[in-house]
């Protein structure tokens, strides 16, 4: 996996920058740090945020290549442009603000009663509080209070609350629907700047990435150092925080332009549906942080099941196996035996936790596990990330190979405490 940091930028009084830290990858020769594409870059100011200064053009329903405008701008009669000016309308800037510092980030309407889907690390400024001021502007400039439903730092995703009326939800789409090659548009704040609105393609449907968890302190801690210890968030003159763990989560890769600022927006189709949540971008290493054409946005249907989760119980639900694994390498075709390699083909059980959902299964150690359901198992992350998706007490079907022979279990898994 890649070196993942965030790219969120948070105002505050400390202008430290965060180390880096490196991790095992192999998705480009380069080394890339992953970043959280979380709240607005400090050097945009209040204006551009505060004042929504700058918007995208999107477009119009009409049959003229000026058919429409959004604030005072035209619209665009293309394809990108009549999906953006669908979802538009729902997606809006979140601002969070704290005696620890102050950031921006984005967000989708999703339905009626006022609740809006975005990121933990946007309302928690990337783990550093629990208790901040969130603010909403929406798409025509109105500005709203909002109140936190909940948040799941496993997940990386949460809901928010504005007591408003006629508020547009967005329409939700189907990631299990998408296929690589199919229009991706990203609508959000990057860098401050509302109603900004990038395209791009699906790049790939199921990538597993690693970033810090951005669970709020019970306390603030000024002194601790910030983010997580392998995957940092980089966010200069952010609050500093206690080092949380990683968490796992398997992502929509896309091309479409992710800058600080749009994490929790909006990542649509070419019908102006929603099918991701911004949360993420990889970049080239150096002292800052920017698109490169690799970004990635949580799948709708998972965000979608978490959302209904913390509206309905204030929490959400994840699955755990109750087994230690360890990547297990790949065959190596054509080299010498025990050849060596940074790939895997699944994920190698260690030891299974004693009266566990994989005990209960027959699972034992040496065994390799290579797909929950449909969903390949490629290393230890993958499988972490694909068993979290799950609510406890769901039962799904483990795929593994023992001796050398393919085998499979029914498993229902437990609540998530520690582990995979």
């Amino acid at each position: 996996m890649e070196q993942f940091t965030s790219s969120g930028v948070v105002r505050g009084a400390s202008a430290r920058r965060p180390r880096r830290r490196a991790a095992r990858g192999v998705l480009a020769a380069a080394v890339l740090t992953l970043s959280v594409a979380g709240c607005g870059v400090a050097g945009a100011g209040p204006d551009a945020s505060a004042q929504g200064s700058a918007s995208s053009t999107s477009a119009g329903q009409g049959s003229g290549s000026a058919a429409a405008t959004v604030g005072s701008q035209p619209v665009s009669d293309n394809a990108v442009g009549k999906a953006a000016a669908t979802a538009l309308p729902s997606v809006v800037t979140i601002s969070a603000t704290s005696g620890q510092g102050s950031g921006s980030g984005s967000g989708s309407i999703i339905d009626d009663q006022g609740h809006i889907l975005t990121n933990t690390h946007v309302v928690t400024l990337g783990g550093a509080t629990a208790d901040a001021d969130i603010t909403v502007r929406t798409a025509d400039g109105e500005v709203y209070a909002a109140t936190v439903v909940g948040t799941d730092p496993v997940s990386d995703l949460a809901v928010i609350k504005v007591d408003a009326q006629g508020l547009t939800p967005i329409a939700l789409g189907s990631s299990a629907d998408l296929r690589v090659g199919d229009d991706a548009i990203a609508i959000g704040a990057p860098l401050g700047l509302p109603n900004t609105v990038t395209d791009g393609i699906v790049s790939t449907l199921d990538r597993t990435i690693a970033v810090a968890s951005a669970a709020a302190p019970e306390e603030a801690e000024p002194s601790a150092a910030p983010g997580g210890e392998r995957f940092r968030f980089e966010v200069p003159g952010a609050p500093a925080t206690t080092p949380q763990q990683d968490i796992y989560i398997n992502v929509l890769q896309t091309d479409a332009a992710i800058n600080p600022g749009n994490s929790g927006g909006a990542l649509v189709n070419g019908r102006g549906e929603l099918v991701g949540v911004n949360v993420a971008i990889a970049s080239a290493g150096g002292p800052e942080s920017g698109n490169i054409g690799v970004g990635f946005a949580i799948p709708v249907d998972y965000a979608r099941r978490v959302a209904e989760d913390l509206i309905t119980e204030g929490s959400a639900s994840h699955g755990q196996l109750g087994v230690a694994v360890t990547p297990q390498p790949a065959d190596v075709q054509g080299g010498d035996e025990g050849a060596r390699t940074v790939f895997s083909d699944g994920a190698r059980v260690e030891t299974v936790t004693e009266g566990s959902p994989a005990a209960a299964a027959g699972l034992e150690e040496g065994d390799v596990i290579t797909a929950v359901g449909d969903r390949t198992v490629s290393d230890t992350e993958s499988l972490t990330a694909v068993v979290r998706e799950h609510r406890a007490q769901d039962t799904v079907t483990v795929h593994y190979t023992r001796d050398g022979q393919e085998a499979s279990a029914d498993v229902t898994l437990a609540a998530m405490e520690s582990g995979r």
